[in-house]
């Protein structure tokens, strides 16, 4: 991810607020995902893949308080690069700034202020993570729907022991001597252009302005916990391949009093041995016999709900017409209203015959010689005309 522009590879500005960075980050995960791209061809896919490793790069940046505000300050999320020790390593004395801080940190010094406000208090109040659940349905599930889907996932919740403080009990939280409880400090630089004054997120307490003295035991401090859980889901009918449903606050945890991620289902769909789907419209391929073909007949199509439907066949059906049965596709999502199914009629031609079968045949051959073949005299105009 070097020398890469994370909100650019988002499509979001600077000044994008926290909601605006999950929703861009929604947007182009779901655009870029793997599995939208499972049927692409193989440079599609590593293209997807590489893009989709940048959008989850960037969105780890941006989403972090302390990392972006690194990345905004420095170019990077790991810092400043100090190359001779002095605090200006590179060129011209300005080592891991862009253009683009250098004068933030200008506009700061005449301003008082840092153009960075806020750090510790998203760093104290920060949203949980969305998760990203890949869940696989049968072709049936997908089209009627599931209730009480189980799936098992990870995630990250607030520890039950300390409540999500990390402290072993209340009198092991002190505010921060350092910070006096802001989780900022302030820092003055030397620069070419003067003393420089700024905010920097508090090495003390990490932003949250208070130390834990004694830590809980069953986080480590953290206040939070990875743990398994178990969920049961409703999926609505008509999902398709690639589709995403939002299970809103059933992400990580928050940390302080941000609001816990979402879980986001990204659904694979299992193929049929006889439908195949086409958006709310399904196909199948059905054979019929040489003499339904050319005599005609009503024969019974499988439908999806288990029951069978008539469809006329006509005399002389050619192998490969396709016949329409209005509304016995798929529900719409949102509509109370179905997709069509379409008959693709195949003439099976028989093998193996019997020298009584052939000899019947024979004797209809020359019945028939006479009769119409539209495709047959079609094709004898053609070549003549070569």
């Amino acid at each position: 991810m070097a020398n890469k522009d994370y909100y650019q590879v988002l499509g979001i500005s600077k000044q994008a607020s926290a909601d605006e960075i999950k929703s861009a980050y929604r947007q182009m995960a779901k655009k870029y995902h793997p599995d939208v791209f499972a049927t692409a061809d193989e440079a599609a896919k590593k293209n997807a893949e590489e893009k989709f490793k940048e959008i989850q790069h960037a969105y780890d940046v941006l989403s972090d308080p302390q990392k972006k505000a690194a990345y905004d300050q420095y170019g990077s999320e790991d810092g400043p690069t100090m190359g001779d020790g002095s605090g200006f390593g590179g060129f011209g004395g300005f080592g891991g700034f862009n253009g683009s801080d250098i004068f933030s940190d200008i506009f700061s010094a005449f301003t008082g202020g840092s153009g960075r406000s806020g750090s510790s208090r998203n760093n104290r109040d920060r949203d949980g993570d969305d998760i990203e659940y890949t869940l696989r349905l049968t072709f049936m599930e997908a089209v009627f729907g599931a209730k009480d889907k189980e799936i098992n996932f990870t995630r990250i919740e607030k520890c039950a022991t300390c409540g999500g403080t990390g402290a072993k009990d209340a009198s092991s939280i002190k505010v921060c001597s350092k910070c006096n409880g802001s989780g900022v400090i302030n820092i003055q630089q030397r620069t070419p252009f003067g003393v420089m004054q700024s905010q920097r997120i508090c090495d003390e307490c990490g932003g949250r302005g208070k130390i834990i003295t004694d830590k809980c035991k069953d986080c480590g401090g953290k206040g939070r916990v990875r743990k398994q859980c178990t969920k049961k889901v409703t999926i609505p009918a008509g999902v398709d391949n690639g589709q995403m449903l939002t299970v809103r606050g059933e992400g990580c945890s928050a940390v302080g009093k941000g609001a816990n991620g979402n879980l986001i289902l990204i659904f694979k769909i299992d193929e049929h041995p006889l439908f195949k789907r086409d958006g709310v419209n399904v196909s199948l391929e059905v054979p019929i016999t040489v003499s339904q073909a050319i005599l005609g007949d009503t024969i019974k199509i499988p439908t999806l709900d288990g029951k069978t439907t008539d469809l006329d066949v006509s005399a002389g059906t050619q192998s490969g017409t396709v016949k329409r049965i209005r509304g016995k596709g798929i529900k719409y999502l949102r509509k109370d209203i179905y997709g069509d199914m379409f008959v693709k009629l195949i003439v099976d031609i028989p093998k193996d015959l019997t020298l009584r079968q052939k000899a019947a045949l024979k004797d209809m051959n020359e019945t028939l010689a006479k009769a119409k073949y539209e495709q047959v005299e079609k094709y004898n105009k053609l070549i003549k005309g070569l």
